[in-house]
Formats: structure tokens, C-alpha cells, sequence
């Protein structure tokens, strides 16, 4: 395998301990780069005066850690402005909460430029780039304007919408059309690719053999579709171990025998948390024999809490818990225990691993890596059961789960009863069939297989002269 530069919006180098953060897809690249050593390049999560921005590097277990720092102009217009004002809302279908800025497009554009800048100092001939997420849709255009010819690959973590909500981003073809300068797109489900496919086929009328290789001027670019995976038998030995641990046991003494509920979520829109709880306060309502018997943990680290939206929806949360466990509340028992601290990954491990159900119930959601890690952290012979939003990527793979409509606060609270009440069998029966296809999507060939599908000839187009020039045509104009 050649060499990869992997690029994303931040970077999870290790600090003196050689520890890393634990998010969703510092895991994950982190788990590549574990199996394939090369170059991680992304933001320090440092703003600075423009004039004192600084490009460190630190070598560590054979991997090469590259970071920037951005300006406060650059972050509050690029990371603030468009990439979660703009893009987020956009990509998880919430046309409600768009705010365009013309200003914070400017600084989302010139961001990636300055990515670019950085990175064509540092590639060598024969690399392969694979850019991550929404922050660095035009990166590829910008890198190509600079002469850089390398394979680029890219791959979005987060949903994909269909075209009648892309459209919505003014501009649309500049941001959208610049992924033409991929020669991979990558996404998690079918449904994604499809989207990107209809809004070429049918918004950009560029030719396509396949609808999944299209041609845009002189050059070629394919969408694949490569599901995250967890490290599942790692995962379950991790919370086997972990479920030992002082702190995981005195959360499992402290319930007195009651069943656990447990979610955890970054605190967003997204991740319909507060629609959640609400259920479960439906949940109480409806199946009284339950009170007293269950508790539910919420497990939300703060994030963006600088952004308007995101402190309203703390505030309603936090509204809603108060609520429930005043009515419902006893001396002896809280219904909901909300947690705004972040745990680390092997403390959660062990808490999956103890709870008799997971509520991973996002409006909607790329993948949601949650929802495997759940699966793979329960023991065989008695496992708990994964309540699922059909709207999460997941549930493509997830069928054996209690699929529901997260909207729908009745259904979600019958879930609940149905995953309380569930026989062992079925339990054991759900869960075998789970393991049987995360495993066979384990992380460990996630990377491996998008980077072999870039470096795969591309396959010569089938398509007349004519229609070719066509497409060509527009993607210049849209330029």
C-alpha cells in the first residue's frame, strides 16, 4: 500500500501518555493508521492571530501527526459560520435551521485553500490523500489548481440529503460540484450514493455509464459506498474487562438491582435526544410497572455550545429532565440521570456491557458507531437489547435490532417494554444475528478496501464524445 495522507477537520495526537481522544472518527482513522502507517494532517484546535499560526509535527509509533492552527476569523466563518451553520443542517435534512452567510461561505473557501497550501508542501509523488467529512468538500479542486495529481480520495461520515435539500445551499454547484475533483466518493449507505448520483445525473446532467462513475471534463470520478465498522471481538474483550472496573460497578451497584437504560450522544439536534427522553417520559406513562424498576442514563458531552441553536436545545433538555424526575421521581430512585461529562471509551465499554438496553434514536445520522459498539460490548449468554432509529445508517445493517421511528414517542416507548420485557432467547437470538454481520464489516478492512477501490484503474468511460463535452461543460461553468 502506498503511503496515505489522511486529512480531517482535527486530529487525535497522542499526548505524553499516548493516549487520544475518542470520537467516532478519530477512532476510527486511528484504527487505520494503526494498520497502515502514514501521515495524519488536520486542524491543532488552536485559534491564533493569522500572524501567529504555527505548523507542528510530532512522529509517533511510525505515524506523522501534521497540525495547523487557524486564525479566530477562519474558525468562527469556516468550522462556526458554514461548515455548522450551513453544511450540518443541510446534510441531516434541517432545511429549518440553515443560516447562509455569503461572508462565511468566503471563509469555508478560503480555509481550504489554505489546507492546500499546507498540503502540497508536504505530499510526495506517489501518496494517496483521503480527505474526511463536510468541512473539506472543495478541497480537492483547490488541490488540483495547484498541479497536485495524486489519487484523491474523500469520504463523508455524515448523511447525504437528496437533491431537492441540496439545492437549497445557494451556490450548491460551486460546494457540490467540487467533489467531481475526487477520483473516490465514499459514503456510508446506498442511499447516500444514490443522492449524490441523482443530483449529477439529474441537477447537473453529467454523463454517467453507471451512475456511479461519472465523467466531469477530462477526468473521471467513481462513488463507492464503504460502511463504518467497529473492532468487533477488540470491543467485546474491552468491555469485559472494563465491566470489572471500580467506577463501572459502583454505577451498577448505585441502581439497586433496577434495569439500565443507557444513551450517549454528542449533544446535537441531530441525535434527537430531547425527543428521546420524552419518549421515555411516555414510556413511564404508559407501562406504570416499570416505575421504580428502570433507569435511564444519558451520557451528552457539551459541543458547539458557542452556537445559538445548540445552547436552546441544552436549555430544553435540561427542561425535560427536570420534568420527568420531578413527577416520577422518588427519594430512592431518579428516572433519568443526565451526564454532561465525557467519559472515556473504556468506561463506556463497561456500561453497555451492563445495561439491559441501548437508545441510539437519532433523527438522523451517517452511521452512528454507538449502536455497533453496543452490539459488540454485550456478553453472548445474556445480552441487552439495541433499540435503533431506522434514520441512522446503521439500521441497514442492524435489521436483528428493535428498529423505530424516532418521531413517533408512542412506538419508541412500546420499544422500550418490548426490550425490557424480552425473553432471553430472543435476546440471544437478536444479538448472534448482529454480531454475524457487523463482524463481517469489521473496521479492520474499512480502510484497506477504500484504498484499494482509489487505487484501482479507473475504468475507461462508455459514454459518446457529445455527452461527455456536455457534462464538461457544465462543470466548468459551474466553476
Amino acid at each position: 500500500m502506498p503511503r496515505v495522507v489522511l486529512v480531517s477537520n482535527r486530529v487525535a495526537v497522542p499526548n505524553r501518555d499516548g493516549a487520544a481522544r475518542a470520537g467516532g472518527l478519530e477512532v476510527v482513522l486511528r484504527s487505520f493508521l494503526k494498520r497502515n502507517q502514514g501521515v495524519w494532517f488536520g486542524w491543532s484546535g488552536r485559534t491564533v492571530p493569522k500572524s501567529e499560526e504555527t505548523v507542528r509535527q510530532l512522529n509517533h509509533s511510525g505515524v506523522t501527526y501534521i497540525t495547523t492552527d487557524i486564525s479566530r476569523t477562519d474558525f468562527q466563518e469556516f468550522y462556526n459560520g458554514f461548515a455548522n451553520r450551513m453544511l450540518w443542517p443541510i446534510l441531516h435534512y434541517r432545511l429549518d435551521l440553515v443560516e447562509f452567510s455569503t461572508r462565511d461561505m468566503a471563509g469555508y473557501l478560503r480555509v481550504n485553500e489554505m489546507f492546500a497550501d499546507r498540503l502540497q508542501n508536504l505530499v510526495r509523488p506517489d501518496d494517496v490523500i483521503w480527505v474526511h467529512d463536510y468541512h473539506f468538500l472543495p478541497l480537492a479542486k483547490a488541490l488540483r489548481d495547484r498541479g497536485v495529481e495524486n489519487k484523491i480520495g474523500f469520504f463523508l461520515h455524515i448523511p447525504f440529503p437528496p437533491p431537492d435539500l441540496l439545492t437549497a445551499l445557494p451556490k450548491h454547484e460551486r460546494i457540490i460540484l467540487s467533489l467531481c475533483h475526487y477520483d473516490l466518493v465514499g459514503f456510508q449507505t446506498d442511499n447516500d450514493a444514490d443522492n449524490l448520483a441523482d443530483y449529477l445525473t439529474n441537477e447537473s446532467r453529467m454523463p454517467s455509464r453507471d451512475r456511479r462513475t461519472f465523467i466531469a471534463g477530462q477526468r473521471t470520478m467513481r462513488i463507492g459506498v464503504f460502511p463504518v465498522g467497529v473492532e468487533m471481538a477488540e470491543f467485546e474483550r474491552l468491555a469485559r474487562r472494563a465491566s470489572k472496573l471500580a467506577a463501572v460497578r459502583e454505577v451498577v451497584t448505585s441502581l439497586s438491582g433496577r434495569s439500565m437504560l443507557i444513551g450517549v450522544d454528542r449533544l446535537d439536534y441531530s441525535k434527537g435526544i430531547g425527543m428521546r427522553m420524552r419518549a421515555f417520559e411516555q414510556f413511564l406513562m404508559n407501562y406504570p410497572r416499570w416505575r421504580g424498576a428502570v433507569t435511564y442514563l444519558q451520557i451528552t458531552p457539551r459541543s458547539r455550545s458557542d452556537i445559538r441553536e445548540y445552547a436552546d436545545m441544552e436549555r430544553r433538555i435540561d427542561e425535560t429532565v427536570g420534568r420527568v424526575n420531578g413527577h416520577f421521581g422518588e427519594a430512592a430512585w431518579t428516572p433519568i440521570r443526565y451526564v454532561n461529562r465525557s467519559h472515556s471509551r473504556t468506561a463506556l465499554a463497561g456500561l453497555y456491557r451492563s445495561s439491559r438496553a441501548a437508545l441510539v434514536t437519532p433523527l438522523r445520522d451517517g452511521m452512528n458507531l454507538v449502536a455497533k459498539e453496543y452490539v459488540a460490548a454485550q456478553d453472548p449468554e445474556d445480552p441487552g437489547v439495541l433499540i435503533l432509529s431506522r434514520f441512522a445508517g446503521a439500521a441497514v445493517e442492524c435489521q436483528a435490532a428493535l428498529l423505530v421511528n424516532p418521531y413517533d414517542q408512542g412506538a419508541m416507548a412500546a420499544a422500550m417494554d418490548q426490550a425490557l420485557s424480552m425473553s432471553l432467547e430472543e435476546r440471544q437470538a437478536r444479538h448472534g444475528s448482529l454480531v454475524k454481520v457487523l463482524s463481517e464489516n469489521d473496521i479492520k478492512h474499512w480502510g484497506t478496501r477504500f484504498i484499494a477501490t482509489l487505487t484501482r484503474p479507473t475504468p475507461v468511460a462508455s459514454v459518446p464524445r457529445a455527452v461527455a463535452a456536455a457534462g464538461g461543460s457544465y462543470f466548468a461553468a459551474a466553476e
